[in-house]
């Protein structure tokens, strides 16, 4: 049941994303382009996004446990750190040069555009990556961190 529940979200949220335009890069670069032919659309589907979140927490809150296992897993920490701001700049850094974000990278998969598979490619070895720096810094991630205080 979770596999099928988890196909299904992202079916869901993959034909939000191409139904937004969100899978188009020009579209997200537009929005970045102050200066220039700036398209103010996205704040609309963030908003849209940010709106629904809000109540689906809202709704789900009201339970005492998720359909789908035994408790809410939600994230202990509160912090920032190293690891977490630069992830951050990384992320937005790749968005605004790719156009792409990971959710929106990959319903795009299906336009075949090559340039997709670019960008898929280089966010996987950026992973890949950084799990290497992590074990060579010694570092462990947040998750990591919270498992073993619990």
């Amino acid at each position: 049941m979770k596999l099928i529940s988890s196909y299904a979200i992202g079916l869901i949220f993959g034909i939000g994303i191409s139904i937004s335009g969100m899978a188009n890069p020009a579209k997200v670069l537009n929005f970045f382009d102050f200066a220039g032919m700036w398209d103010p659309s996205l704040i609309f589907v963030m908003g849209g996004a940010l709106a629904t979140a809000f109540i689906g927490y809202r709704f789900v809150f009201g339970f005492s446990r998720p359909l789908l296992s035994d408790r809410f897993n939600l994230p202990a920490r509160r912090d920032l750190d190293l690891p977490l701001i630069g992830g951050a700049a990384v992320f937005g850094v790749g968005w605004g040069i790719g156009g792409f974000c990971p959710g929106g990278a990959l319903p795009a998969l299906g336009t075949g555009n090559y340039e997709v598979f670019i960008f898929a490619a280089a966010m996987v070895a950026g992973i890949l990556a950084a799990k290497r720096l992590q074990r060579w810094f010694g570092q462990r991630t947040s998750a990591q961190k919270h498992q073993e205080r619990t």
